[in-house]
């Protein structure tokens, strides 16, 4: 695969998350399943922020790709767990569920995309030379953009959600008999 087209399927992958994150807002996710699902959407988050880090950062050997591979599974336990919580809260409608196929695939796609750049004799090392900062930059800034600030947004609108909640049970607990 070119690299032109490896970057334009990540591209997609960061949109189907961004439009993930939009589908949370319709169904009002703030106030359904709240900061439980919130928290696993962060979790997610940084677990594949972490393995592209180490991608972009590693060589492609043997342990980078054992790590990476592991980072993958827990991305998807948690996905499933995610997944889960919404069900039980909130209405996932089609859409949602398509944007989660593609979201559960991608880090299996890009793992297999990592692997056609494998070394069998590179350990567990930095790239010499390392990536240019433009590659970090053309991989970090789009998802900080569509996926990390969505997610934050969420967490901040889950929170206060969470805490509005609280405030108006210990209100209505205050009441006299």
């Amino acid at each position: 695969m070119s690299l032109a087209a490896a970057y334009a399927l990540y591209l997609l992958w960061l949109a189907a998350g961004c439009l993930d994150f939009a589908c949370h807002r319709c169904t009002d996710l703030a106030h359904t399943s709240g900061l439980r699902e919130s928290t696993l959407h962060l979790a997610q988050l940084m677990l594949i922020g972490g393995g592209a880090v180490l991608a972009l950062a590693l060589q492609i050997g043997p342990a980078a790709l054992a790590i990476l591979a592991a980072v993958v599974v827990a991305h998807a336990g948690l996905g499933y767990l995610d997944t889960r919580q919404a069900y039980r809260r909130r209405d996932i409608r089609p859409i949602e569920q398509h944007l989660h196929s593609v979201l559960d695939l991608a880090p299996v796609a890009a793992l297999w995309c990592l692997s056609t750049h494998y070394r069998a004799d590179a350990g567990l090392s930095l790239r010499a030379p390392p990536l240019p900062p433009g590659v970090w930059l053309a991989v970090l800034a789009p998802a900080l953009a569509l996926c990390v600030w969505p997610a934050l947004l969420e967490f901040r609108s889950a929170l206060a959600a969470a805490r509005t909640a609280a405030q108006a049970r210990v209100r209505v607990s205050a009441r006299p008999g």
